[in-house]
């Protein structure tokens, strides 16, 4: 009987079988081994472009004409541009050091007993993620550099690229030995599967789910599996009045405009009082001249008059759009006191010459990932040399921020003596 015969219940229970088996497996596997499956797997992805760009484009007309907003359609879509990152971010990964059976502390106790936590893997992941395919390669790579085994569930909208980008890294990983198993996607768009999933926990050690707020809080409502959460990006950019314009100028048109549709991206804009009249009339007229609409409030209106009120509830909005909401503060601690307000521990940068104020903006916001004279659109774990990333977590519990192979492992102690006994 094959999947596809089974009733649903019994498939996704056939795919935890399935992929507890392949964990066993991948637990054990020597570094060379997983660099020859990620290569493999690399190279599969390559020879599938034709048929990845025709199903990803099947998808991207049919999210058109059912109305998907522009930004998760910018997400969902690929070209031979991405598909080739994809592929070389494989590579990355196992250019990386094995972060299984890595020692991260060693110390002798008094009676000669010798103590080492190392690492182990954590098992079998589950991840549900929603429109961006590239997930599917780039949690496969991760979990499996890790040690793990994963169970992909995506968003409707991206099933036949994922199907696609499945199957050719099951194609490469079995090709140096892996079982294809260590990477499944579960094969149906029923959204009964998600349920399923988060009751598995007879085979799944951790949940990650990558999408919008309904998402995470229905898996922390539904699930007993622990979870690594990837909350929404409400990034902030803070221009203090010690900021050089010019750098300034060039990091918030990135930080918001490059690609405005990542949870890297910038959402709100901060300026000290201090410098607002000079810096706000030239900032705001490179990202109108950029493209962005702006939602100011009562300080930045008076000095732009194309920029729309902003209400409450712009302050804590995700946008994935070309729009930014703008605010003058009353220095760094007026910028500390509103990004911890009204962020969600994602991403927050500071422009500044004034080294005071930046170790006070790093010290206090209470954010994952903190910049300093830099775009927030580093926040992703390619740039940050962790190879890819499946998430940025905003947990206050670890693991926190970039979430790659070394944060996909837990550890164990190991003890070796000499014939001890404890009296």
């Amino acid at each position: 009987m094959t999947l596809e015969t089974m009733s649903l219940a019994d498939a996704m229970r056939a795919i935890g079988v399935r992929a507890r088996a392949a964990a066993q497996v991948l637990a054990h596997a020597g570094t060379e081994t997983k660099i020859a499956a990620l290569r493999a797997a690399a190279a599969a992805l390559r020879e599938a472009t034709p048929e990845l760009l025709a199903a990803n484009s099947a998808e991207v007309s049919a999210a058109r004409s059912d109305g998907l907003a522009e930004a998760m359609i910018e997400r969902l879509t690929l070209d031979e541009r991405r598909i080739t990152a994809i592929a070389a971010s494989l590579e990355d990964v196992a250019t990386l050091p094995d972060p299984v059976g890595d020692e991260i502390a060693r110390w002798t106790r008094p009676n000669g007993l010798d103590v080492r936590r190392v690492r182990v893997p954590l098992g079998v992941i589950g991840i549900i993620y929603e429109s961006r395919p590239n997930v599917a390669a780039d949690a496969g790579a991760l979990c499996l550099w890790a040690g793990n085994a994963v169970i992909l569930r995506c968003g409707s909208e991206s099933f036949s690229s994922s199907c696609v980008i499945v199957e050719a890294l099951q194609r490469g990983i079995a090709s140096a030995g892996i079982p294809a198993a260590a990477v499944q996607l579960v094969p149906t768009r029923d959204r009964e599967a998600v349920g399923l999933l988060l009751r598995m926990d007879e085979f799944v050690d951790v949940i990650i789910p990558r999408g919008g707020r309904s998402l995470i809080e229905r898996v922390q409502r539904e699930t007993r599996i622990p979870i690594i959460a990837h909350l929404d990006g409400v990034c902030h950019t803070y221009i203090d009045a010690a900021a050089d314009l010019e750098k300034a100028r060039a990091i918030i048109v990135n930080a918001k405009m490059r690609r405005v549709s990542i949870c890297g991206a910038t959402e709100t804009l901060l300026v000290d009082r201090r410098v607002a009249a000079a810096y706000l009339p030239v900032l705001l007229g490179d990202l109108h001249a950029a493209g962005c609409e702006i939602r100011g409030d009562a300080e930045v209106q008076t000095v732009d008059p194309l920029a729309i009120a902003a209400t409450e509830a712009d302050w804590r909005a995700e946008y994935l759009d070309a729009i930014l909401a703008v605010r003058v503060v009353d220095g760094v601690a007026g910028a500390i006191e509103h990004v911890n307000a009204y962020g969600s521990h994602h991403t927050d940068a500071i422009v500044t010459e004034d080294e005071d104020a930046a170790n006070a903006f790093v010290r206090e916001v209470e954010s994952a990932i903190v910049l300093v004279n830099a775009s927030t659109q580093f926040a992703d774990g390619g740039e940050l040399g962790m190879g890819a990333e499946i998430g940025i977590s905003t947990a206050r519990l670890p693991p926190r921020g970039p979430v790659g192979a070394e944060q996909l492992t837990t550890y164990k102690y190991v003890i070796r003596g000499t014939g001890q006994i404890r009296c």
